[in-house]
């Protein structure tokens, strides 16, 4: 199984509703960038599960359009900013049989999610910025619950790859 933890693009600062804020029209244009990237380094989904927050399901909709996805986003509760890792990986395990599995989310939960997956602590030092994705690869999180970091970069590195 490979996990690619994805964090939201760039969203507006102030709004009334933190669930409810969208990406800016440069979170937009950055993140169709990064998903290019992502598809240079041959990466594909079966799945994209996000967030239901507004900026989170934009990020996961532009995925979505750049892999030409076939199946709709779908949506976890798990996946918020104050979201348990562990009630994520139940939830995968219970309703998700996918193979690649991109998951669109928030700071600090995603990083809290890397550190259970991949050390058994939730307080790892890891900057995931806005727009950067985490590969993690597992066996099986049915029984271990245990994943490899294979990889982690920044939104500039692959905004760059995307345009060679």
């Amino acid at each position: 199984m490979n996990l690619y933890l994805i964090r939201h693009a760039i969203a507006v600062e102030e709004y009334e509703d933190d669930s409810q804020r969208p990406l800016t029209d440069k979170g937009k244009k950055k993140m169709r960038s990064i998903a290019k990237g992502l598809r240079a380094l041959g990466v594909e989904f079966d799945l994209i599960l996000s967030s239901p927050y507004v900026r989170a399901k934009e990020t996961a909709e532009i995925l979505a359009d750049v892999f030409k996805m076939k199946k709709e986003v779908q949506f976890s509760e798990n996946l918020v900013p104050s979201g348990d890792p562990g009630l994520l990986v139940a939830e995968m395990n219970e309703k998700y049989t996918a193979g690649s599995i991109a998951l669109v989310g928030h700071e600090p939960f995603l990083t809290a999610l890397i550190g259970a997956l991949v050390s058994d602590n939730a307080s790892v030092d890891i900057t995931l910025k806005k727009g950067g994705v985490c590969s993690l690869s597992a066996d099986d999180l049915h029984h271990t619950r245990k994943a490899t970091m294979d990889w982690l970069l920044t939104p500039g590195i692959l905004v760059g790859i995307s345009e060679k």
